[in-house]
């Protein structure tokens, strides 16, 4: 497969039309360069808050309204042209009353056949339990797909390395972020990778980049997208398959082989992922010594 990971701007929307030719735009020419599966940033939909104005746009609780009230219009554009492109796509994840408590931050996976599933984030960041009160949502998802098996760990999740474990079987693990400085883009782009060794996969993540001070949530975005793999067998020597420019937005490419992935896993110098388990009996005994 080709994955494209996106470096993705968050406009000011005077409407929906604007938002139809934008999206439509990015996947029209992620397709045109032969992309199988598009990933799009976290918190990616805040900027259809825009759409009602900045007093909205610019108020946390009304801004999560505002979003949530709109991600069924937005499924049905990324259904539209998943199919019409013929293409995999995470849509950006964005705040949406489910039937919890409190909104979760959702992601929502297309086929270009038509199907349609969501992943919601496991481990919410201080600014999504305080001030914002965002809740943790449903369970991690294996989404079984032509392009093989894939996982979503959004954002803070792929710093967690049982979150990654419990995606083991996924030959690809999607991480898309929103963090606003360069260190939290270096915290997710490192559990990133991070996963990517552990479980002998391949990660992609993608980010928010740039300024949108009509939003108290997002008003800035620090990141590039970035494909990684283990850095062993038949994978660049550093990890590191493919990554963007930080800061500029775009496209980030990939060709990745499930059939490397694999061969990794059965053959690679190491077997991080097939070894995971020798952890546990060694960690319980942990002997104390004092060298005072």
């Amino acid at each position: 497969m080709k994955i494209a990971t996106a470096a993705y701007p968050l406009d000011w929307l005077d409407s929906w039309s604007q938002y139809e030719d934008k999206l439509s735009r990015w996947v029209s020419e992620a397709a045109g360069n032969g992309a199988d599966l598009l990933v799009f940033p976290e918190y990616g939909a805040m900027e259809l808050a825009t759409l009602d104005g900045a007093d909205v746009a610019g108020d946390l609780e009304g801004s999560i309204q505002s979003v949530s009230d709109k991600m069924e219009a937005a499924a049905t554009l990324h259904q539209k042209l998943a199919a019409e492109h013929k293409v995999h796509i995470l849509g950006a994840s964005a705040p949406v009353h489910a039937g919890f408590a409190r909104p979760v931050n959702r992601a929502e996976f297309y086929t270009p056949t038509g199907q349609r599933d969501h992943q919601d984030k496991q481990i919410m960041t201080m600014f999504e339990r305080d001030p914002w009160d965002i809740a943790p949502g449903g369970p991690l998802k294996l989404f079984d797909t032509a392009l093989g098996k894939i996982g979503v760990l959004i954002c803070y999740d792929s710093e967690y390395p049982l979150l990654g474990r419990a995606l083991a079987e996924a030959d690809v693990i999607l991480v898309p972020s929103c963090t606003e400085a360069l260190a939290g883009y270096w915290r997710v782009r490192i559990g990133a990778m991070s996963r990517a060794l552990e479980q002998q996969c391949v990660t992609a993540m993608s980010s928010v980049v740039g300024s949108a001070s009509w939003s108290e949530a997002v008003d800035e975005g620090c990141g590039m997208g970035g494909i990684f793999g283990p850095p062993d067998t038949g994978f660049p020597g550093t990890g590191v398959i493919a990554e963007g420019t930080l800061n500029q937005p775009g496209w980030t490419y990939a060709d990745v082989d499930c059939a490397s992935i694999a061969h990794v896993r059965r053959e690679g110098v190491v077997r991080n992922r097939s070894h995971w388990n020798e952890q546990e009996s060694r960690a319980q005994h942990v002997v104390k010594q004092d060298l005072r």
